[in-house]
């Protein structure tokens, strides 16, 4: 059981700062996700986390040892890469077995290993074949085998699922979850996919520039963002933003009129971006009209039972999520409705979340 702490951690390569500052707790068995656009360093944390790459600043622990002077082999983790890294003229069963036979383990002990991982994963019948003789869904399976035989304290997961199919990807991100319920580890896993992150993590850190932008639970991130980072980097479709200014008891812009209660509007210098995510617009009804985005149809995007609407709102564009009854048209003006309390407010200068 160990839980992993970082201290003040920074990373950089000659002048590149690639980390800066990163402090991070991960608990006991908990399943942590890396999230942020690539270049954002979060595949750099995890490699010094096991070990591949030495911290410039900072500390590592596990549980209450610093480690990041302990050799990777020494820190009891297990890796999972995108790439798989099986060898290529092992059996299934071979690469599965590889680690545990350096170790010297007893024969029978490691048949016992190597099948009952088979047999969570589902992959049995493949024990015998190649990877060249699998798909890429088996070759993943494979590589968390490989992962789960060792009986690591910490599973390290970096983006193992970015090669395979869409439906597949989905297939997986349940597959992974169920190991990890069934093994008693801490996972820190990481990707670049804000779905795979919002549904597989119990909590999330997005990275951005090197930076832990914000660490919380999926809903914490969704509805309390902390910044125009965080609100743009989580949701599908992304957030729209439109620039308001302080107008009385309203906030107002091209398109735009925002009705707010007055706590909310004290705390605004003058000037405001206003966050609106695309499945809080709804169609304009009379009651509405304290809080209304008015645009022009630049695209309509039928998605079976919903369709997503770009609309242009002055010089910036927002998206709406809504219903396929209502229908809409390129170069159409619609006027859209927003309930207030779920309109997001950020300086313009830092981006940071106001009140």
């Amino acid at each position: 059981m160990t839980g992993i702490s970082l201290k003040s951690v920074g990373k950089r390569f000659g002048d590149t700062v690639v980390l800066r500052d990163c402090d991070l707790d991960v608990g006991d068995h908990e399943f942590l996700v890396l999230v942020g656009p690539s270049g954002s360093g979060k595949t750099t944390l995890l490699r010094i986390i096991a070990g591949l790459e030495s911290p410039t600043e900072g500390e590592v622990f596990f549980g209450d040892e610093r480690v990041d002077d302990i050799d990777v082999s020494d820190r009891d983790i297990a890796m999972v890469f995108q790439n798989y890294g099986l060898y290529p003229h092992m059996s299934v069963y071979g690469n599965m077995a590889f680690g545990l036979r350096r170790r010297k383990l007893p024969r029978s002990l490691i048949d016992e290993k190597v099948r009952d991982a088979a047999g969570l994963l589902g992959i049995e019948e493949l024990l015998d074949r190649r990877p060249r003789q699998l798909s890429g869904g088996q070759r993943q399976r494979v590589a968390l085998g490989r992962a789960i035989v060792r009986d690591p304290a910490v599973f390290l997961l970096d983006e193992p699922l970015s090669n395979l199919d869409a439906h597949l990807r989905v297939r997986m991100r349940a597959e992974i979850l169920k190991v990890h319920r069934a093994v008693t580890a801490t996972a820190i896993y990481v990707t670049h996919d804000q779905v795979e992150a919002m549904t597989m993590g119990d909590r999330i850190a997005v990275m951005n520039d090197g930076v832990i932008q914000q660490l919380g639970t999926p809903d914490e991130l969704y509805e309390r963002p902390v910044n125009r980072f965080v609100a743009s980097f989580i949701g599908t479709p992304a957030m729209g933003f439109l620039t308001c200014e302080v107008d009385g008891p309203q906030l107002r812009g091209a398109g735009v009129r925002l009705r707010l209660p007055a706590d909310r509007l004290k705390n605004v210098p003058g000037k405001a971006v206003c966050g609106i995510r695309p499945e809080h617009l709804r169609p304009h009804s009379g009651r509405d009209a304290g809080c209304v985005v008015e645009g022009v149809v630049e695209v309509v995007e039928p998605l079976g039972s919903e369709q997503h609407v770009i609309l242009a709102v002055g010089d910036e564009t927002v998206t709406a999520k809504l219903p396929r009854e209502h229908r809409f048209h390129h170069a159409e003006k619609v006027t859209l409705s927003v309930d207030p309390a779920r309109v997001h407010l950020f300086d313009p200068d830092t981006g940071q979340t106001i009140g």
